[in-house]
């Protein structure tokens, strides 16, 4: 099965099945994976994660704002979301829906949103007037203040008042120093 999926990359998917395929139709699915803003490196990193496992993915479907993967193994759904908050730091939100019975046994569809947070480790952003430097992106975000040290520890929620300055970690003061040579150089 082949899917277009952004910047017009083919992207191919096994269709393996890691459980057994008796009674399933072609559409089954358990858990849905949401990117939404992710890079083509991102949706790269799925797409062999997807291959390397053997995930069965059922459907691909554009949405606004990114992607969603329905995909036949619910807790491999929940790992990967997992995964990808850990290698590039971003909100994760994730939520079930009680889809049927098997016995007495409730069987839910999870739905996983992962949406990166638009910098790095080592970047320099704005919080609150103040500029900042990322020092992690884990479970939450850790920023230092530039100035003062002060370490502060934000949840994803926060993420749209934090923007970005600049992709690499050095002070205006070192940035104004360069400059200030590069202007003396010349003259």
């Amino acid at each position: 099965m082949l899917e277009r999926i952004g910047l017009g990359k083919l992207i191919s998917f096994e269709i393996t099945m890691v459980r057994n395929p008796v009674d399933k139709h072609g559409l089954y699915f358990e858990g849905t994976l949401q990117l939404r803003d992710v890079s083509q490196e991102v949706l790269d990193f799925v797409e062999d994660e997807l291959e390397r496992s053997g995930v069965k993915v059922s459907k691909v479907m554009e949405v606004k704002g990114g992607f969603d993967f329905l995909l036949s193994d619910n807790n491999f759904t929940k790992a990967l979301g997992k995964k990808l908050q850990e290698l590039f730091g971003g909100e994760l939100k994730s939520s079930a829906k009680l889809h049927t019975m098997k016995g007495d046994k409730e069987l839910y569809r999870g739905t996983i949103m992962f949406r990166p947070a638009g910098f790095h480790k080592g970047d320099l952003v704005v919080y609150k007037g103040d500029n900042y430097i990322v020092n992690g992106l884990y479970k939450t975000m850790w920023l230092q203040n530039e100035k003062t040290g002060e370490k502060i520890q934000l949840k994803y929620k926060e993420m749209e008042l934090v923007k970005k300055v600049k992709s690499d970690s050095r002070s205006d003061s070192e940035i104004n120093e360069e400059e200030q040579e590069d202007s003396d150089e010349e003259e």
